[in-house]
């Protein structure tokens, strides 16, 4: 295992600061003691008992790059203790803004009737099929006017309770949601240490540190708690696109890290999480603006092929590139990971935000700025592919 220690933060600040609105105390893995103090003396020695070009082994005991000092790392804990979670408002879920349909999924291959027991008029195929009920009778639900289907084809969609959070201060230091559930670790690289509570999906913490292990970056999000990059999803501010007046609202779709967050301007008002496509059906990258909305639609595509989707009344929709949309999502709970042929997938909670933000003249076609902030590694482990 390797660990580089980051560059301070305050000698680089000048050269971010027209990207990040925000720094970040590079806390590192151990406070020195005094055992430390006398480390250079001995990896000095070492090297200079070493032969020429020969690899020296680091003396027993020492860390050679200690971090932080024990007074630095205090001061980091007193940061936690003063502000141990986002400075942000949780939008709360309303249930008469997510169920204002019964949404459902068939299963299997579906024949449709005109009436419960009645003449086939229809059928789909076995896929991602999703729909909203009108009633039940007699064993059969109707899905449309004039349509219906046996009930055993019928289940419950997963409806997402899901929602964003509104930024009312611009944020002194970055934050990140909790995609893959997991102890935290005491150090950076480490096994998860399993005496302290686990943190949970969709979490939202604060980063006060940053540490990278074998290419990895490692966030500090509380006292001696380490989680690993590839666990969450980071908000990151960026700079308004050019075209973009400072006065527009627009909406910035990270793929790398599967956020939108909105601006007015240059201020950072809304972020949540996403779904973006998958790389079979990635979303384009680039500046767009919105130039259609639906309260609901009808989307479809695929026909015969293993992933024919069929989904009724898909909720606050907002088309910006051709058939792609930001717009609402009853069908998985998957937030934080690719998931769609190309759409964004948002919460029902967060796609009703963003139409009312952008309800309005002059913000209707608000700005989408697509881009990606990295590059998916091919090392990740199954569990962490988005």
């Amino acid at each position: 295992m390797t660990v580089r220690r980051m560059i301070p933060v305050f000698i680089v600040m000048l050269s971010v600061l027209a990207v990040e609105s925000w720094s970040t105390t590079v806390a590192q893995a151990f406070p020195g003691d005094k055992r430390d103090e006398t480390c250079a003396e001995l990896i000095a020695a070492a090297e200079a008992a070493a032969a020429q070009g020969e690899n020296v082994d680091i003396p027993k005991d020492c860390i050679p790059d200690p971090g932080l000092s024990a007074i630095e790392m205090r001061a980091a804990e007193a940061e936690m203790i003063a502000y141990p979670t986002p400075d942000v408002l949780q939008v709360p879920y309303q249930e008469d803004v997510v169920w204002t349909r019964a949404y459902r999924r068939m299963i299997g291959h579906v024949i449709i009737y005109d009436a419960p027991h009645g003449n086939p008029i229809g059928e789909l195929d076995a896929g991602y099929n999703y729909v909203t009920i009108i009633s039940v009778e007699d064993g059969f639900v109707q899905i449309n006017y004039g349509q219906w289907v046996a009930e055993d084809h019928i289940t419950w969609a997963d409806v997402s309770e899901f929602s964003g959070v509104e930024i009312t201060t611009q944020p002194k230091r970055p934050y990140a949601w909790m995609l893959a559930e997991a102890h935290p670790s005491r150090y950076p690289g480490g096994p998860q240490d399993k005496s302290l509570p686990k943190i949970e999906r969709y979490t939202m913490l604060n980063i006060y540190g940053i540490e990278y292990v074998d290419g990895w970056e490692w966030y500090l999000v509380g006292p001696d708690q380490w989680i690993q990059q590839i666990r969450v999803a980071k908000v990151k501010p960026i700079p308004r696109p050019e075209g973009v007046g400072k006065h527009d609202r627009w909406i910035a779709v990270d793929l790398y890290e599967q956020t939108a967050v909105a601006y007015e301007g240059d201020r950072m008002v809304f972020a949540s999480l996403i779904s973006s496509g998958l790389p079979r059906w990635g979303t384009r990258e680039g500046l767009f603006q919105i130039y259609d909305r639906f309260e609901a639609t009808r989307m479809s595509g695929a026909a015969g092929q293993p992933d024919f989707y069929f989904i009724e009344e898909v909720p606050y929709v907002l088309y910006f590139d051709g058939d792609i949309a930001l717009h609402g999502t009853y069908w998985h709970d998957r937030f934080g990971y690719r998931q769609s042929h190309g759409c964004v997938n948002l919460s029902i909670m967060d796609a009703w935000w963003f139409f009312e933000w952008t309800r309005e003249e002059p913000y209707q076609d608000a700005w989408v700025y697509v881009y990606s902030s990295g590059t998916y590694r091919s090392d990740l482990p199954a569990w962490a592919r988005r």
